[in-house]
């Protein structure tokens, strides 16, 4: 058997590397079919991560027009690609993804670090053929959204973090940290220390934060970039985000309390940050061992440290010299 593919009593898993060959997918597509929730996914057993069944396979490669209707779902497209599909420039095309009404589904950074926002080609196409929206794709802009542009609004990060944030729900399959978690991922690390005081639920939280997609080298300017992108800016978002997150930890204490370490075993690891501490800081330090009380009346007096080398050789020696030869048989 191979290294990718995992024998099971129900049925074989695959690893998405594996999957996406045998969907003919692109890695990228492949990943994108399963946010959007075109593709499910099972947990590894073995704790390696998301893995796809064969049945899931069958039912995908079953459908009518495999693969190129799949690959049709995931299809992504730039600025340029998604003026022409709307038919308008691609100045109106940005305002209009600025105002909200198109909304991005992932982004990445150019040599410039830039952010280069890529929509659904499928839901452009929704866009246009939709009669109530022709207004937006020919008219003027309207003077009050014209004045919100002038002041700055740019609905974009916003709008795929709350795409983003439906990806992560559904991937965590109602489980109660991994939940809390997905919201948490969308804060700043002051912010959860705030709602979850306790740092060993917070440490829960790090066990199930979801890994974001990588963008450059850690600790480089383009991975902070992203980090800002993936985290919550606008009052009203955090304020929403800090709500849910405080009701979702409470349920999850509820059904699940974190674990807590005892004098005689260990919380289970948490994700480590570069510090050393966790995802959202750092433990408390384990209980001291314990420390033998002497009996009462009994005096302990240390045992003087042997010398050791050539110095403590001579030093015996010494102390204690050895007979010589005529002496112990006699002159």
């Amino acid at each position: 058997m191979s290294g990718d593919t995992v024998s099971t009593a129900h049925d074989q898993t695959y690893a998405p590397a594996r999957a996406a060959r045998e969907l003919t997918l692109r890695r990228r597509e492949f990943d994108l079919a399963v946010r959007l929730g075109h593709l499910r996914t099972v947990p590894d057993e073995g704790g390696g991560g998301r893995r796809v069944t064969h049945a899931e396979l069958d039912r995908l490669r079953a459908q009518t027009g495999f693969p190129d209707l799949l690959r049709a779902r995931v299809e992504t497209v730039g600025t340029r690609e998604g003026a022409e599909l709307l038919g308008v420039p691609p100045g109106r095309f940005t305002r209009l993804a600025r105002l909200g009404v198109l909304v991005p589904v992932t982004f990445y950074l150019n040599r410039y670090r830039a952010v280069v926002w890529r929509y659904l080609a499928e839901e452009l196409r929704q866009v246009a053929a939709t009669d109530d929206n022709k207004p937006l794709l020919t008219g003027r802009t309207p003077s009050g959204l014209r004045e919100q542009l002038e002041e700055g609004l740019d609905l974009r990060a916003r709008n795929w973090r709350g795409r983003h944030l439906g990806f992560l729900l559904r991937e965590a399959d109602g489980h109660p940290w991994a939940r809390a978690a997905a919201l948490a991922s969308l804060l700043d690390p002051a912010q959860v220390a705030e709602i979850v005081p306790d740092p060993y639920e917070r440490a829960q939280l790090g066990r199930f934060l979801p890994r974001a997609a990588p963008h450059g080298s850690p600790g480089s300017p383009t991975a902070h970039l992203a980090e800002r992108i993936a985290t919550a800016v606008e009052p009203d978002e955090i304020d929403w985000l800090r709500a849910d997150l405080a009701q979702t930890v409470a349920e999850a204490r509820a059904q699940e309390p974190a674990p807590r370490p005892t004098p005689s075993t260990t919380a289970p690891a948490a994700r480590l940050g570069e510090d050393g501490g966790t995802a959202f800081g750092t433990l408390p330090p384990p209980p001291p061992p314990p420390v033998a009380v002497p009996r009462a009346g009994v005096t302990h007096r240390p045992r003087p440290r042997r010398p050791r080398g050539l110095l403590g050789r001579l030093r015996r020696a010494v102390r204690h010299p050895v007979p010589h030869r005529e002496a112990e048989y006699g002159a």
